[in-house]
């Protein structure tokens, strides 16, 4: 088809045969391939490569162990014992580890919850993703054609992509999306997102940026099903640059095969699981309830439903199917099936939101969850 279209744009030469010489040949042959390379690589390839990532490492001084985050608690004056005790035991049970680091802002003596103290937190977790990520790629900001930023408590006008593109001097014609309030979820629906946009539009990268700013929204009250985001949250961020250019095949990590999303916000449980409120005393704050676990068993269910039907060899594929049969026209009481993943897929990274959750993964889903442990 490619042969096609630049052959109506090539001149018809008629060269004797007598007169015929290769070297008439390659001023044309050159003009050829030059049309052809330009006609292909602007024509989206619809395969989406993973150029590379970058991870903001925060200073040294911001480093903080689990002892001394229940520290910083009970200096703050704002907890009660009660609340502090509780702080301890999801702090320490919570499988995070004794070199992450905390907010600047929440170092200081009072706390720093204001806004300016949370926009610096951003800029430094942001720049010090993207920064990275450009050094590491050697990409031109002018490649970039599309930016997404996740971050889902932290709202400033203007918004994280606007702080990007004024730093960087990104493109004015960038497709710029910013996600909100989708929680541990964001980052996935981005890179969904993200591929959607390099599948449509040609030759252009795509950056993805993630990060939670907790420096603002740290809970100062005694709600103990909103004193959790304080034990697991700390300071982070990422970038990612993926490419829909044939050019950047060999070069690339991975190509991204497929992106599955699973909505249940459909569900009032699933809906109010992770709620942002104000507590009893106007103080607001993240409830988690004890029906996450629950709900994302159930997200994780109807998630195996889509994912199998695009990865898993068809032997599984067929016993899958007759399972499901058998539980919905209520033939006989039979477990759910659960695929043995691991026959095609070879790496698996589940959610490392706490142990907890990866405890869950791993007794639903059979998995190995050694990454996600180690990361944590």
């Amino acid at each position: 088809n490619h042969l096609n279209f630049l052959a109506m744009f090539l001149p018809k030469i008629s060269i004797p045969c007598n007169d015929l010489n290769i070297t008439s040949f390659i001023p044309l042959l050159f003009v050829f391939l030059f049309l052809y390379k330009v006609f292909f690589n602007l024509k989206p390839s619809c395969k989406v490569y993973l150029i590379d990532f970058a991870c903001f490492k925060p200073k040294k001084s911001q480093q903080i162990t689990r002892e001394n985050v229940i520290a910083l608690a009970e200096r703050s004056g704002k907890f009660t014992q009660e609340s502090i005790q509780f702080l301890r035991k999801i702090t320490m049970l919570s499988g995070i580890g004794d070199s992450t680091y905390v907010s600047e802002s929440l170092m200081k003596d009072p706390p720093d919850l204001s806004l300016e103290g949370a926009r610096k937190e951003a800029e430094a977790a942001i720049y010090g993703a993207v920064d990275e990520l450009l050094a590491k790629t050697r990409a031109k900001v002018e490649q970039i054609g599309a930016l997404i930023v996740c971050c889902s408590v932290f709202n400033p006008v203007p918004s994280p992509t606007a702080m990007i593109v004024n730093k960087y001097k990104l493109r004015h014609d960038i497709k710029s999306y910013n996600l909100s309030g989708m929680g541990c979820s964001a980052s996935m629906a981005a890179i969904g997102l993200a591929k959607q946009l390099l599948q449509v539009h040609g030759n252009m990268y795509a950056m993805v940026v993630s990060t939670e700013i907790i420096g603002q929204n740290a809970y100062t009250g005694n709600d103990v099903n909103k004193l959790v985001i304080n034990c697991v949250f700390r300071v982070g961020g990422a970038a990612i640059l993926l490419s829909n250019s044939q050019s950047d095949r060999l070069s690339s990590k991975y190509q991204l095969v497929h992106t599955v999303h699973t909505n249940t916000a459909s569900s009032d449980t699933s809906y109010s699981c992770i709620f942002r409120e104000e507590d009893s005393q106007g103080i607001v704050g993240v409830t988690v309830t004890k029906s996450l676990l629950v709900e994302a068993r159930k997200a994780i269910t109807a998630h195996i439903t889509t994912l199998g039907k695009l990865v898993l060899p068809t032997s599984d594929k067929i016993l899958f199917g007759l399972n499901y049969l058998i539980r919905k026209l209520h033939l006989a009481k039979s477990k759910p099936y659960i695929p043995d993943f691991r026959r095609a897929i070879d790496h698996f990274f589940p959610h490392v939101g706490g142990s907890v959750v990866i405890n869950e993964v791993e007794r639903t889903l059979k998995l190995d969850v050694e990454a996600p442990r180690m990361t944590l």
